[in-house]
């Protein structure tokens, strides 16, 4: 309604000494018989709506609007009839049902037409026609241009927490787009995956912003694992006509301590580390060092991962006890770290002990068949060696061949 009014005042203002409106100039076809029309090119885009202003006079009282569509400037085509408020007069079939009048009342000569769910073969110029007493078409044209669809959806995501429901929305383009368009929401996941947002979707809501514009919201509930992934609204018009917007989700949750945080015990040398992911980046305290003045510790950020290094001596290790805190705006979490102790190390250096001794005891064995076979070598020089028996020996040879002696050649 606020469209069809802001049109007609707006076509109504004309001045009577020029004969220009805001829409356009008044082109006067012969006395009493005029029509204003926009001077300059109108602009659309395809899956869009356009709407072209108009006004007329005539001598005689309208009954029936009638649009043409032409392809030149020049002359009239009066033969390709697009609109006619008598719906039982024929149009053509591809703009059937996509055009309608601003103004039903024809009496009030408002000709206005918004044509609906735009494709880009609707470029052209648009010729109007008049019925009463007699038939009038005037010859002065509207130009309309319909481009390919550059607009996108209007997204909106509010704050982020995981855990919290929250509302997302997405507002088709344009200030009109005749049929309801079919908008759907994606999630891509960080491994590149998409997928429709179903499952943590409780509820889809359609709903008319204006009389031509369409918004829909979704009720979502985020979780860490949606923190930097990206959500696409995708709006389909009539005709495969696709606009698409594409947002990167922020969401804050609370710090979780991942594996890897440990702390190790060697003698009286205590080394913890402490790893935390959170959005906004967390900060790690530890309580520990609140009774001690003397440690030292390294912290690296990575994302929004934070790694501290903690390092300090201890007297009595048996009563330690580590706690890593992490807390950011969304929370805070606590952890009791493991550590190995020096009871652990013990056992590691029992279980050696226990290679060393079957390292020795193989050594021993080695030593004792070393001396033999030393011993026996010393027995035998006191006999004529046997060059042979030492060389094939392992083969268990019973005679000799050329082969052999090739291998073993007795010296001369």
């Amino acid at each position: 309604m606020f469209l069809l009014l802001w049109t007609t005042v707006l076509l109504c203002e004309i001045s009577a000494d020029t004969g220009a409106s805001v829409w356009g100039q008044q082109h006067c076809q012969q006395q009493g018989y005029c029509v204003t029309l926009s001077e300059g090119e109108l602009t659309a885009e395809a899956g869009l709506c356009v709407v072209i202003p108009c006004s007329f006079t005539t001598i005689f009282t309208p009954t029936h609007v009638i649009w043409y569509k032409c392809k030149t400037a020049e002359g009239k085509c009066d033969s390709n009839r697009i609109f006619h408020t008598d719906k039982s007069q024929s149009v053509q079939s591809e703009f059937r049902g996509r055009v309608s009048l601003l103004e039903p009342d024809v009496s009030q000569r408002n000709c206005s037409i918004m044509i609906n769910d735009l494709r880009e073969s609707d470029s052209g110029f648009y010729q109007l026609g008049v019925e009463g007493t007699d038939p009038f078409t005037f010859i002065s044209k509207a130009a309309v241009t319909v481009k390919g669809l550059s607009q996108k959806p209007t997204v909106v995501i509010p704050p982020l927490t995981a855990g919290q429901q929250t509302t997302l929305t997405c507002t088709a383009p344009g200030l009109c787009s005749g049929s309801a368009p079919d908008i759907t929401w994606s999630w891509r996941g960080k491994r590149n995956n998409d997928s429709y947002i179903t499952g943590n979707t409780t509820e889809f809501k359609t709903e008319n912003v204006t009389a031509g514009t369409q918004r829909h919201t979704s009720t979502f509930n985020p979780s860490a694992e949606h923190h930097g992934t990206e959500i696409t609204c995708t709006v389909s018009f009539r005709g495969d006509i696709t606009t698409e917007e594409t947002k990167t989700l922020n969401v804050s949750f609370v710090p979780r301590i991942l594996s890897g945080s440990v702390c190790e015990l060697q003698s009286h040398v205590l080394t913890c580390v402490c790893v935390s992911e959170g959005v906004p980046l967390p900060t790690i305290r530890w309580p520990l060092l609140e009774d001690h003045n003397e440690f030292s510790f390294i912290t690296t950020v990575s994302n929004h991962t934070v790694n501290s290094t903690v390092t300090l001596t201890v007297k009595d290790n048996s009563s330690t006890v580590v706690e890593c805190v992490s807390s950011n705006e969304a929370g805070e979490v606590k952890n009791q770290l493991k550590f190995k102790n020096e009871s652990q190390s013990a056992g590691s250096v029992q279980q050696c002990g226990s290679c060393w001794a079957v390292a020795g005891l193989s050594l021993t064995v080695n030593l004792f068949y070393t001396g033999y076979v030393m011993s026996l070598c010393k027995n035998r020089k006191k006999e004529e060696p046997c060059e042979e028996d030492r060389t094939y020996t392992s083969l268990q040879r019973t005679d000799k061949s050329s082969e052999y002696d090739v291998i073993g050649q007795h010296p001369n």
